[in-house]
């Protein structure tokens, strides 16, 4: 057991195999179907809880997890004598961080003794995951918390991502663009391009088809990382087939130091739809 433990939440689109290899402790995010409550990757698979979506688009929604949830595991993991680095999604996105920070809070003034550390990721989905890997592969070398926050830092200041989707109406349920719009986005067929960016999720292109977005994507990745190592997930909502076709493109084209392949949250997917792929990549100079 190191000396500190990660927290994060589904949004990160951890694989089980990275979770169970550093011990890191997942917050659920909560899905809401026909009057039923579920939490994402507990009570539902991924591939589950895109079935429910596709079966009743309107009848599915995402609630977040409550104080409670993050504040049991910080005092599990405080009363086992180690110190806490949290990690959530996008504070513009969620809210994730004020709920962690009122967890945290709440748990120093039952256990003084404890040290939590919430950081605000400023991302979400695999690069959120990016980024709480870099603070559990530190954590896993038996450094400390300000270093552990420190490599965490370091990558959440360089990853990115790119998303090509397959279709825009899913997108009003972000909040962000009236419902007509996505339905008229729909209709001429256009496939929008999402990056973030600030903590932001924003539109960043539109493509007449999905293959250009991919086009997009690569010639992305060809200017920010070249030949440098890289590292990079790639991500779907519900196409593994094109997904893996993805990934194997990219490992011929780049010098990959680590190349995962991941489904999208369905707590994001179901704002953005299926048919979704793309990939998170980030590089780091000392590599």
């Amino acid at each position: 057991m190191g000396k500190v433990a990660i927290v994060t939440d589904s949004v990160a689109c951890l694989l089980d195999k990275q979770v169970k290899q550093y011990g890191i402790r997942v917050v659920p995010i909560k899905i809401l179907f026909e009057d039923k409550i579920y939490r994402d990757g507990v009570d539902l698979t991924t591939s589950e809880a895109y079935q429910l979506l596709a079966r009743a688009p309107d009848s599915f929604t995402t609630s977040p997890s409550s104080p409670s949830d993050y504040a049991d595991i910080f005092r599990e993991l405080a009363t086992g004598g180690q110190d806490i680095f949290c990690l959530t999604t996008s504070s513009k996105l969620s809210t994730a961080f004020s709920v962690a920070c009122l967890a945290a809070e709440q748990v120093r003034q039952e256990l003084p003794h404890c040290t939590i550390e919430v950081m605000d990721s400023r991302n979400a989905t695999a690069s959120q995951g990016f980024i709480a890997l870099a603070a559990a592969r530190s954590a896993d070398k038996g450094n400390v918390l300000n270093e552990v926050a420190k490599a965490a830092s370091v990558v959440r200041d360089r990853v990115q991502f790119l998303l090509a989707l397959e279709t825009i109406r899913h997108a009003y349920r972000t909040g962000r663009i009236p419902k007509i719009a996505t339905q008229m986005g729909s209709m001429l067929g256009v496939k929008p391009l999402l990056a973030i960016s600030n903590g932001v999720v924003h539109l960043t292109g539109i493509a007449r088809t999905k293959q250009s977005g991919i086009k997009r994507l690569l010639e992305t990745m060809r200017r920010k990382a070249g030949k440098q190592p890289v590292h990079v997930a790639v991500m779907h909502t519900a196409i593994p087939e094109e997904a893996e076709e993805l990934k194997q493109l990219i490992s011929t084209e780049f010098n990959c130091v680590e190349l995962l392949l991941t489904e999208v949250s369905p707590i994001i997917g179901y704002a953005i739809g299926p048919g979704a792929l793309g990939a998170a990549f980030y590089t780091l100079p000392s590599e």
